[in-house]
């Protein structure tokens, strides 16, 4: 008689288990672009009309102090903006999910629970990828160069991806603490408008006035997009100091405080 021996899974830490999870909701969130075609299509094509609109459109009315060329400063500005904007998509996906009671399946399953969070964040990450790849295309046929090399082009790109990420957390705090997409929609979007207008993304800082000058270059939006403007080797004038460095500080000061926020929220919602 022959005895058949069991031998048991081995058990995946707790870190390892939360990346294995994160994996595959993030797979199953990209799944839905290919059925969906139209929510990447028209996330990528309200930066394209940004683009056009300042650069053919508000161009020739905005010069710049030094007579450099402003379809070559207004890029890194459209890149940091449409980045920023991917708060929205997170905010409205995490809602839906809520809504449809989404949450409540995934939480009868033995998965991590930032899994949702981490599935939901990385797949707008890798959607922003190829927005960001479209832009630098439609930037290079209105005149955009990157003139600083491939390596700091590379890190400016980083930095971009990475602000990108730390937005999409603050959209899933939105997500979690509104009661339905549209809500989402609106509460993902309003507070955006001011933040990357009142930057140095579209025009130089020096024509506001003080109180709102001081604001502009302290926004997060400014530093990222002076920081990619000096990576880029591309106009930036009235550079802000050190913006590189604060740039990622910014990052890593939104994550810190999104990030368990975001978890906690998950919780609470997923508890209800």
């Amino acid at each position: 008689m022959t005895t058949a021996t069991l031998t048991a899974a081995p058990r995946r830490s707790g870190a390892a288990r939360a990346v294995g999870d994160g994996l595959v909701v993030t797979k199953r969130n990209l799944l839905v672009i290919p059925r969906v075609p139209e929510l990447l299509v028209f996330s990528t094509i309200q930066p394209i009309m940004f683009v056009l609109l300042f650069a053919y459109v508000f161009g020739a009315a905005i010069p710049l102090p030094d007579g450099g060329n402003y379809r070559a400063f207004l890029i890194a500005g459209i890149f940091t903006q449409t980045v920023a904007f991917s708060t929205g998509a997170t905010s409205v996906g995490l809602a839906e999910d809520l809504a449809k009671g989404l949450i409540d399946r995934f939480r009868s399953l033995p998965m991590a629970r930032s899994a949702v969070l981490v599935g939901r964040t990385n797949a707008d990450l890798v959607r922003n990828v190829f927005i960001v790849v479209i832009m630098s295309v439609c930037g290079l046929i209105v005149g955009w160069r990157i003139e600083n090399g491939l390596w700091d082009a590379l890190l400016a790109y980083v930095l971009l991806l990475a602000f990108g990420y730390a937005f999409s957390w603050i959209g899933a705090v939105i997500g979690l603490s509104v009661g339905n997409a549209e809500t989402a929609n609106i509460a993902g979007f309003i507070w955006l408008f001011p933040v990357t207008f009142l930057s140095n993304a579209f025009v130089p800082t020096a024509g506001l006035p003080g109180w709102m000058r001081w604001v502009a270059d302290h926004n997060p939006v400014s530093y990222v997009a002076s920081a990619c403007r000096e990576l880029f080797g591309n106009p930036n004038p009235f550079p802000i100091e050190g913006a590189i460095w604060k740039s990622w500080l910014w990052i890593a000061a939104i994550l810190l405080v999104t990030v368990p926020l975001a978890v906690r929220k998950y919780r609470a919602a997923a508890s209800r």
